[in-house]
């Protein structure tokens, strides 16, 4: 599930049609997230805004939010229900390294739990880089909605969540760019530097199809 709805005011446009060598970042994320798994939902943040994302990643399945001006939660919340897999992938679209290995991990080390949340010294996780059980994520998330409750943190108190220290994603991730989002201009720019130092340039690359994908991510935008 790709959560595509933000407007993106502190870089200037709208995070999903930022154009990062020659791709837009939705139709990037969904590319990569199709390499791990069978469907892609991307969650739009209205209708109109999903009218324009099936435009350019006619592929997915876009869906909008039912609840406005509740960011994430009620993306996650439209985007777990519409989900087709026990177990769901849920990121942004301001993920230009998002990385399949980290991926797979992450659905490897959700067995057994309601999630697997990437988490950084001090308690700062990654709820927006993370693998959720569909069904207990979404429930949790439509009661955050009913009490008014924005914090993206707010529907994990309910769920059985693995951290995972980023630590444990270093040998498939040394410089944790998975993580690495795009909020400023000046992020933007660092990441088209790094991607020219990786040897990028050409977008995300082309998309293999690998048999046993494990999860069918949304591909709704938010």
């Amino acid at each position: 599930m790709i959560l595509a709805g933000g407007a993106g005011r502190r870089i200037g446009s709208e995070k999903a049609f930022l154009e990062f060598f020659g791709v837009t970042m939705i139709e990037r994320t969904v590319e990569v997230a199709g390499e791990v798994a069978d469907e892609v939902v991307v969650v739009a943040r209205d209708a109109d805004q999903a009218e324009r994302l099936r435009k350019v990643v006619p592929e997915a399945r876009v869906v909008a939010d039912s609840v406005r001006g509740f960011g994430p939660v009620a993306g996650l919340a439209a985007g777990m229900e519409a989900a087709g897999s026990e177990f769901v992938l849920a990121v942004g679209c301001d993920l230009p390294f998002l990385n399949p290995g980290v991926v797979n991990l992450l659905f490897d080390l959700a067995g057994g739990h309601d999630a697997a949340v990437p988490a950084r010294e001090g308690g700062l996780i990654e709820p927006l880089h993370a693998v959720y059980r569909a069904g207990p994520m979404a429930m949790a998330c439509r009661e955050a909605l009913a009490a008014g409750e924005r914090r993206i943190r707010a529907p994990l108190g309910a769920l059985s969540v693995r951290n995972v220290p980023v630590e444990l994603l270093r040998p498939l991730d040394p410089q944790l760019l998975s993580l690495y989002n795009l909020n400023t201009e000046e992020d933007l720019a660092e990441a088209r530097r790094i991607e020219e130092v990786r040897g990028g340039g050409g977008g995300p690359g082309r998309r293999r199809i690998r048999p046993g994908r494990r999860s069918k991510p949304l591909r709704e935008s938010r």
